[in-house]
């Protein structure tokens, strides 16, 4: 149909620790599928929070105007309500405010029906020990890998 849409938010997994995720639908209007389809989205610095009726929304996710649109244009950093079951809704507003937690978007995709959907995840920020940590790792790995290949 279209080629394949995934917008990421590479800073997560080195800000947040991941506890549990969930792919939840966005309540979107006409111009906004239509920049998302053309990857004029980002994640990047947006977290999601509940309303005082229960519903969660994604707050500071930029969509960006859709080029050919008029009058009817949609604003770039709007709060967009996600869709998901009420069961995932209360056990996530129950983490929330329980424990403290945070729930953050990971990855902005478009499924095989053509409808735009939003991974989420339950998360528990990092500290700075934990951040140096998950450096260590990754240079530790890159050099593992490198001696791999030179051995090869």
């Amino acid at each position: 149909m279209q080629k394949n849409i995934n917008i990421l938010n590479k800073k997560a997994r080195f800000l947040y620790e991941i506890l549990d995720k969930y792919t939840a639908g966005i309540v979107l209007t006409g111009t906004e599928i239509k920049s998302i389809r053309s990857s004029k989205a980002s994640i990047a610095e947006s977290f999601c929070e509940f309303n005082e009726q229960g519903e969660l929304f994604v707050i500071n996710m930029t969509i960006e105007e859709y080029a050919y649109g008029t009058y009817y244009n949609h604003r770039p950093k709007a709060e967009r309500k996600l869709l998901l079951n009420k069961k995932e809704l209360k056990k996530l507003h129950k983490e929330v405010q329980n424990t403290g937690l945070t729930i953050i978007p990971l990855k902005l995709f478009i499924n095989d029906k053509g409808y735009a959907k939003l991974n989420i995840a339950l998360a528990k920020g990092k500290k700075l020990y934990d951040k140096r940590e998950t450096i260590k790792d990754r240079d530790n790995k890159r050099n593992l890998d490198r001696i791999k290949k030179i051995y090869k």
